[in-house]
Formats: C-alpha cells, structure tokens, sequence
C-alpha cells in the first residue's frame, strides 16, 4: 500500500518537472517472476524506474541506504531490499529475499555493476544477477537508464528540474532454457551476466 501511495504521489511531480522519455516497455511481462536489470548512474534511478514500470518494482539497494536516515525510510517504506556489497553469507541473505520475491511472482530490480561507477560508461557486472535469474527460473530484462547523471550529478542532493531522463527497456533474456542445472558453474555464471551487460 506504501508503494502505491508512494508511485501516486511522486508520479505527477516527476513527469512534471523532468522530461521522461520511455521506449520499450511492451518488453516487461505483466505477469510472473521478473528481473530488471539496469546501469546505475545516480541514486534517483531508483525513483524513475519505479514511475516508467506498470509492476511494482523491489529493488536489491546498497545496505548504505539503510545507513542514513535521509534514505531509510524512503527505502524502508517501499520494502526494498539491503544488500552487503561485501559478498558471503549477507549477500547470499538479499539473494533469497530477492529470490523468495521472484517464486512468488514479483518484480526485482538490480543494478548489476554494483555501484554507481565514477563515469558514464557501463562496468562490468557482477554475478549475482545471474545466480538470481537462474535460481528463479525467471527472465531479465535489460534497461538502459540515461540521463539521471545530469539529473543528479555524484555528490549532488538534490534533482537538478528540466532535465531529460530516458529508460529504454530490451526484450527478456531467458537464461534458463540454455543454462538450467548449471547454477554453481563460474564460468557460466559469469558467461550469463555478461550477455545481460551487453543487452544493458
């Protein structure tokens, strides 16, 4: 229900006061398991990808978010999930909230760099978006997000308005159909995530 209040409220003030340009979104199923996967330039990603996706969007966020007050509540509110960037048993904890999720049908979004890079190009993934994908035995759609850079530059608090973000979303990667029972192979794992980068 927060979410949703949420959306509401943040929706019109938004698509108000910034230029938000959608292509693709005829490529998110309406309906069971799903991830998102897109590029991280800035922290208000996570508040236009929300807007632009008809489904409701659970997102894998930094456990830094949780850190500061600024942001835990907003990320609290919207039942978002924090994940230790630090890899081991409190990764691998966000992993099957995100994959309990998936089994009941829901919406992930991740970013699989990781982190907000220091620039504008796409880094390497990490794995987890793989492991994820395959475990759930569920799609990935790639998303390209543009423009929240200038929107939010690194270090900024606050949205610079009149701005033009776009979100460009690619057709669904099945994962599964080529890599079923291969889950705790490296190479595929890592074979997997970059084929999502690429999409990206």
């Amino acid at each position: 229900m927060v979410y949703g209040l949420i959306k509401a409220i943040l929706t019109p003030i938004l698509r108000l006061t910034f230029r938000v340009r959608v292509n693709g979104t005829e490529n998110i199923p309406s309906s069971g398991g799903l991830l998102v996967a897109a590029n991280h330039q800035a922290f208000c990603d996570s508040l236009f990808m929300p807007l632009v996706v008809p489904r409701r969007v659970t997102f894998v966020a930094k456990a830094e978010y949780f850190e500061s007050w600024k942001t835990r509540w907003f990320f609290r509110a919207v039942g978002q999930i924090p994940m230790e960037r630090s890899g081991g048993a409190a990764s691998q904890k966000a992993l099957g909230e995100a994959h309990q999720v998936l089994a009941g049908g829901g919406c992930i979004g991740i970013y699989p760099e990781g982190t907000r890079p220091p620039d504008e190009r796409l880094h390497k993934g990490r794995t987890g978006v793989a492991r994820l994908a395959l475990a759930a035995e569920c799609p990935v759609v790639p998303a390209a997000i543009a423009g929240t850079r200038a929107v939010q530059p690194i270090g900024a608090r606050m949205l610079r308005p009149f701005k033009t973000v776009e979100i460009t979303f690619g057709e669904p990667i099945d994962l599964t159909s080529r890599y079923r029972g291969r889950l705790e192979d490296p190479l595929v794992l890592r074979q997997a995530t970059d084929e999502i980068m690429w999409e990206i």
